[in-house]
């Protein structure tokens, strides 16, 4: 069986002279697609309970890891060692109810309330608590992560009505402003009440990523359900209307709830 130190060769050869012309012409930037497509691939093996396809998976996103750090290797800016070194010190930092003395923190709130104390103390140096927040990440969830951070310090909705109340008021600002085809009001009421619509699912404890992700499974098995039925039929859907095409997703629908039951 292979092991940890066996990849790290595997990818040093793969990115020497002799090596892989692809794998050694890639970057840091270069490689990002495939860091984040191989991460969304991992979370649809979580979210299917592929437990086989999950440790594939995960090899992959170890090898972009890997892949980085050969990179960072061969031009000297810092290696795998190094990564798992900084990693080691600060797992262990930010644990001191574990590797320390600090039995006061006894619960994973406990922990999250001195998440930032910790992250300080590491000299982490930021003007604002919204600092830290990667612009890189997908809007939806850069909008959790900020409206967490602050409601750390007070910034939030004290009940869910409050939330639901904004949703409504942001639903209504988006309407006013289609009524008046001003297309840069609609973009930033848009923005506005999907923000409220993140903030909504924050107080219900849902992940709206993951909520979108199940809608999006959902409605590919509705669609592809569409066209097997269009297909019996002898029919496609380019050819049908928007009335033939609803009755087949009402089909479909009820088709899930029969199952359900």
């Amino acid at each position: 069986m292979y092991k940890f130190d066996d990849l790290i060769k595997i990818m040093e050869t793969l990115r020497s002279k002799d090596g892989c012309p692809w794998d050694r012409e890639q970057t840091h930037d270069t490689l990002l697609p495939y860091l984040l497509e191989e991460t969304y691939e991992f979370i649809d093996s979580v979210k299917e309970k592929d437990y086989k396809n999950m440790e594939e998976e995960l090899g992959d996103l170890l090898l972009q890891v890997l892949f980085h750090s050969q990179i960072a290797r061969e031009n000297k800016q810092f290696t795998i060692e190094e990564v798992i070194n900084t990693i080691s010190k600060k797992l262990i930092h930010r644990h001191p109810h574990v590797f320390g003395d600090r039995k006061e923190i006894q619960t994973a709130d406990d922990v999250l309330k001195n998440w930032e104390n910790f992250k300080k103390e590491e000299g982490k140096k930021r003007s604002s608590i919204i600092d830290g927040v990667p612009k890189s990440m997908p809007p939806i969830e850069r909008a959790v992560k900020l409206q967490k951070k602050v409601a750390k310090v007070g910034f939030d909705w004290s009940e869910i009505k409050d939330v639901i109340k904004k949703v409504n008021e942001e639903w209504q600002e988006l309407k006013e402003a289609i009524e008046l085809n001003d297309r840069a009001k609609m973009e930033e009421e848009l923005g506005d009440f999907l923000f409220s619509i993140v903030n909504l699912s924050r107080f219900l404890n849902i992940d709206p990523t993951i909520a979108l992700h199940g809608t999006n499974k959902k409605f590919t098995k509705r669609f592809k359900r569409m066209e097997e039925m269009a297909k019996g039929e002898n029919k496609s859907l380019e050819n049908m209307n928007l009335k033939e095409m609803d009755y087949l997703w009402e089909t479909a629908k009820k088709e899930e709830r029969d199952v359900s039951i």
